[in-house]
């Protein structure tokens, strides 16, 4: 059977510090980029949108030309027929007649007086839509000035930052593997309990590094040992001494 290293505690405690290093220089370039890409998102979200409310005016408005179109062939129709009422009641035999054909024509003047009130209101809401379309491309061309403001910035982070960026991707995934996965599975509990992600702190000044709390000289001790590990009873954090967080950093 293969003989399996069992490391020391200093040594876990050495590839947590590797490893919350890593991921720090990872959260500073995030920082970095900052709300840039959920910003980003946002932007082409709202800027779908306001094409979406675009075309659906633009397809209101047609809809709305195709409605004058109809009536205006109603006008058409109407008069034409009024036309021919009017040389049909130059030869009408008796009043009965007349009388149909003048309600014919009052009819289709009717139909004519009618159909123009429609395009007349149908106008009035083009108008209406016409400005909500000029709104709307306003506002699209206002967001995509913005979003390609915020793009450049963000591009030219991720260029400034894309192969360093990569390398810590790299050197954090390496060095998870060194992590035993009950102490790792502990690592990432931790550092997702805090906005700035550390879960493993050194002790400055007789306090954590993470919450500062006072730590009791007997428990600086212990930790100063590297022979067990110790976690701040304050906020949770793996605490380690000064000088081992320094010598994993210059190395």
């Amino acid at each position: 059977m293969a003989n399996v290293k069992e490391f020391s505690v200093e040594e876990k405690l050495s590839s947590l510090v590797a490893l919350q290093k890593i991921d720090s220089k990872l959260d500073e370039i995030k920082i970095l980029k900052g709300e840039l890409p959920m910003e980003v998102r946002d932007l082409e979200d709202e800027i779908h949108g306001l094409h979406a409310r675009q075309t659906r005016v633009e397809e209101e408005i047609n809809g709305i030309q195709e409605f004058i179109e109809q009536k205006k062939n109603v006008i058409k129709d109407s008069q034409a027929l009024v036309k021919k009422y009017e040389k049909q009641s130059e030869n009408v035999k008796n009043n009965r007649e007349f009388e149909a054909i003048t309600k014919e024509m009052e009819l289709q003047n009717l139909e004519v007086k009618l159909a123009e009130k429609h395009i007349k209101d149908a106008n009035e809401e083009i108008a209406d839509k016409a400005r909500l379309l000029e709104n709307a491309k306003k506002a699209v061309s206002n967001k995509e000035g913005v979003l390609k403001h915020k793009k450049g910035e963000l591009e030219k982070i991720i260029t400034d930052t894309e192969k360093e960026e990569n390398e810590f991707q790299s050197t954090a995934t390496s060095a998870r593997e060194k992590v035993e996965p009950r102490l790792l599975a502990s690592y990432e509990r931790i550092r997702k309990s805090y906005r700035n992600g550390l879960a493993i702190v050194p002790v400055l000044r007789d306090a954590c590094g993470g919450c500062f709390n006072a730590i009791p000289p007997q428990r600086q001790s212990e930790i100063r040992q590297r022979k067990k590990i110790i976690i701040c009873e304050n906020c949770g954090r793996i605490l380690i001494d000064e000088d081992l967080y320094n010598e994993v950093e210059a190395k």
